[in-house]
C-alpha cells in the first residue's frame, strides 16, 4: 500500500467495492488507509462473512481495509458477489462475536535486542525510557496477519512514536524483533529481511506450523507488551486470556 493510498480519505459508511483476484479470490474493499475505525469495520465484515459459510469459500482473510474470500478450485463463483453484497447490506443483523483474546507479550527493549531504540527516541524527541514507557503502555489491536506467516500488524501505536521505515532495509532481522514502521508496530515471527525500526525483542514463538493453530495471534486480538530484563527474556512466558 503506497503512502498516497494509505492516507486517502474514505467515507466510513461507503458501500464496499468488490474485485476479483484472478479466478481464485474475491476482494471486498472498504477503503485504502490505515485507520482504527476502518479496521474495526473490516474485521466485523470478515467475522460476518466467515460465519455465513458461503459455499465454495475455503478462507476469509482480513487486511487493514479489505477482506479476501479465497475460493476452492472447484467452486462456482457465479452469484458470489450478490450474496456478499446482500450479507453486508444487513446492517441491523447481529454481527457474530469476534473471539478476540488479550495477549501479554514479554519484551526486552533496547541494547542488543533493540538497535534502533535510540534513533526512535531521537526522532520523537524523547528519552529511550519514555519510548519504552509509551510503547509498552498502549493497547494494540491485531489488524491483520501478513508479510510473513504469523507477522501481526498492530494498530494503537502512540503517534509520537511513529517513525518512517529505514532508508535501507536490513538483510536480516532476528526472529522475535519488535519494531515500528510508520504508524504501526509489529513483531517479526522469524529471521528475515526487514526495514522497520527495531526497538526490542521477544522470545515468544509467533508461528509454529506443527500446531493446529499455527499463528499465535489473530486479527482482532488485543496485544500488550510487558518490559522484561534481558536476562529474563528467555524464561518470560506469554499470557493469554479472553478479552
Amino acid at each position: 500500500m503506497s503512502e498516497t493510498e494509505a492516507t486517502r480519505a474514505t467515507a466510513p459508511d461507503a458501500a464496499p467495492s468488490l474485485h476479483w483476484l484472478g479466478d481464485s479470490a474475491l476482494l471486498v474493499s472498504f477503503g485504502s488507509r490505515i485507520d482504527p475505525a476502518l479496521s474495526a469495520r473490516t474485521l466485523a465484515a470478515a467475522t460476518r462473512l466467515a460465519a455465513a459459510r458461503l459455499p465454495g469459500i475455503i478462507d476469509v482473510v482480513p487486511a487493514y481495509a479489505s477482506v479476501a474470500l479465497v475460493l476452492h478450485p472447484d467452486a462456482e463463483p457465479d452469484g458470489l458477489e450478490a450474496r456478499v453484497k446482500a450479507l453486508l447490506r444487513e446492517r441491523d443483523a447481529p454481527v457474530p462475536v469476534l473471539r478476540a483474546r488479550r495477549v501479554l507479550i514479554p519484551v526486552s527493549y533496547g541494547g542488543r535486542h533493540g538497535a534502533d531504540l535510540g534513533a526512535v527516541a531521537a526522532y520523537a524527541g524523547l528519552s529511550e525510557a519514555a519510548v519504552i514507557e509509551r510503547h509498552a503502555g498502549a493497547d494494540y489491536r491485531v489488524a491483520m496477519i501478513g508479510f510473513k506467516p504469523g507477522f501481526p500488524y498492530l494498530l494503537g501505536l502512540d503517534p509520537a512514536l511513529a517513525m518512517p521505515r529505514r532508508a535501507t532495509p536490513r538483510a536480516s532481522v532476528p526472529a522475535g524483533s519488535v519494531a515500528i514502521g510508520g504508524p504501526q508496530t509489529g513483531i517479526y515471527p522469524g529471521e528475515s529481511p526487514g526495514g522497520w525500526q527495531l526497538i526490542g525483542r521477544t522470545a515468544v514463538r509467533l508461528f509454529d506450523p506443527a500446531l493446529e493453530r499455527p499463528s499465535l495471534l489473530a486479527p482482532g486480538d488485543c496485544v500488550r507488551f510487558v518490559p522484561v530484563a534481558p536476562e529474563r527474556l528467555a524464561v518470560a512466558k506469554v499470557e493469554i486470556a479472553d478479552a
